[in-house]
């Protein structure tokens, strides 16, 4: 049998007026429902699967309904008051029509517009109250549905995702547009709540913990492929200017010493953690990742570690935002610069530099960074002058400047991470959605992406979208 099972539900649905009551509304479908359930049951081509398509979408006629008498009684019981200023309206002129996209198909609703002295702007104090004041066409929740998927997929997927999950048709311009705009409006928000976060003396800052604990900070950087002076490459070359593609996305996250544990395989993990990720240069990562860090807890923390690889840039800014923080080089950067001394002296030969590395790997993490340094001027004093020489006093020259950063045998008596892969994986992750085969970005654009998906990873993207619920960002 290969009958359609709703299809008594799609005509009885689509003769009734639009003005019907939505509780007739609902109890028609409900015994077009009931129909439709014995039909299925008979079809022996359909699985339940058939059954949820059908219902959702001959459902949605009752769901637009529901949307359109809500959205208009509250654009009724909205008083005429200023949004931005509460001052009483003048001037007013009702029933302005407002055609809008919802999840469940477009509603009109009919509005009142009236003058601020104060401001002197038309407002529609509707639009505010239903969340539209800046849409350019979508409720919140498409809106939300645009910015999501953009900063998760390509726009191209994106918009077939949604179509397909959701039944809301966007073209691409449509939710590039809409998600960038969404974007640039995280960025404003990101702005304000890092301002109020590295001034606040608030007390959630005066309370001091149950138990002392320890901020763990890190930061690394990233290559994004931006469209700079799209089509003029070759006139660029030929003035002697090789055009700019890739530009550094500055990244950083933090968490409490007591908010890392171990699976039962003993692979670490994190409850909880701020992410940053900013195309705003080295300047932009200070700023937000300091607000971050104290969202977080780091104006109650005993003490801070900034974990990182050799970057000068890095130390820079840990010695300008986080004065008080200790300091520590990842444990495996080092260990390659370990591996650089003894390609220098071994070649292609892995027996011999993995019979030579392995020990000095054991002393620096479990003794101390001096003892390696010393047997590494000793293999540069039995070294002829040439290019193996020069690698090695490079590499010891590293060591020295690292030397007090390499405190590993302390920080795993603490219980403390010694490498940098929490902030190498949220590179990863961030590369996996920018990098993808020929995809370039703007500037403008890209940021706004990353704000965005910020505010996800951060469990805050209900500030955004107040009508979502807080998630768990841990579950990302």
């Amino acid at each position: 049998m290969k009958t359609t099972c709703l299809e008594s539900v799609d005509q009885t649905l689509r003769s009734a007026p639009d003005t019907e009551p939505l509780a007739v509304t609902a109890a028609r479908l409900a015994g077009g429902l009931e129909d439709a359930v014995r039909h299925f049951v008979r079809a022996s081509d359909q699985n339940l699967g058939h059954l949820e398509s059908q219902v959702a979408q001959e459902s949605q006629e009752l769901l637009r309904q529901a949307t359109a008498a809500g959205a208009q009684q509250k654009a009724d019981a909205t008083p005429p008051l200023c949004p931005v200023c509460q001052r009483q309206l003048t001037r007013l002129s009702f029933d302005h029509p407002r055609t809008f996209a919802t999840r469940f198909g477009d509603v009109t609703v009919r509005r009142t517009r009236g003058y601020c002295k104060r401001c002197r702007k038309w407002r529609v104090p509707a639009d505010t109250a239903l969340g539209l004041e800046d849409t350019a066409g979508y409720s919140p929740a498409v809106q939300e549905m645009a910015a999501l998927l953009a900063s998760k997929m390509p726009v191209g997927e994106a918009g077939v995702v949604l179509a397909r999950l959701t039944g809301v048709q966007l073209p691409r311009a449509t939710l590039d547009r809409e998600a960038r705009r969404q974007g640039q409006r995280a960025e404003k928000l990101r702005r304000r709540l890092d301002q109020q976060a590295s001034v606040s003396t608030g007390h959630k800052q005066l309370e001091l913990p149950l138990e002392p604990y320890q901020m763990i900070i890190q930061m690394d950087a990233w290559n994004i492929r931006e469209r700079d002076d799209w089509g003029k490459s070759a006139a660029l070359r030929r003035a002697g200017k090789e055009p700019e593609r890739w530009h550094w996305v500055y990244t950083g996250t933090c968490f409490r010493l007591d908010q890392r544990a171990q699976t039962a395989s003993g692979r670490p993990v994190i409850s909880e953690r701020g992410f940053v990720a900013t195309r705003s240069g080295i300047d932009g990562l200070r700023e937000q990742l300091h607000a971050e860090a104290m969202r977080r807890g780091l104006g109650q923390a005993a003490g801070a570690l900034v974990i990182a690889d050799g970057a000068v840039w890095i130390w820079r800014l840990a010695d300008d935002r986080f004065p008080q923080a200790r300091q520590r080089l990842d444990f495996y950067h080092a260990v390659q610069h370990l591996a650089a001394v003894g390609r220098a002296m071994f070649g292609e030969d892995k027996a011999k530099l993995k019979s030579w590395l392995q020990p000095l790997v054991r002393q620096l993490k479990n003794e101390s960074a001096l003892k390696v340094i010393r047997q590494l001027e000793e293999v540069l004093a039995g070294l002829p002058a040439g290019a193996a020489a020069q690698t090695v006093r490079k590499e010891i020259n590293y060591f020295h400047e690292h030397e007090q950063r390499m405190d590993y045998r302390m920080g795993g008596r603490r219980g403390e991470p010694i490498g940098s892969g929490p902030v190498e994986a949220t590179c990863r992750q961030a590369q996996c959605r920018f990098k993808r085969p020929g995809q370039f970005w703007s500037r403008k654009g890209d940021e706004a992406l990353l704000a965005l998906e910020m505010f996800w990873r951060n469990g805050r993207w209900h500030l955004l979208f107040p009508h979502a619920s807080p998630h768990d960002s841990a579950k990302n």
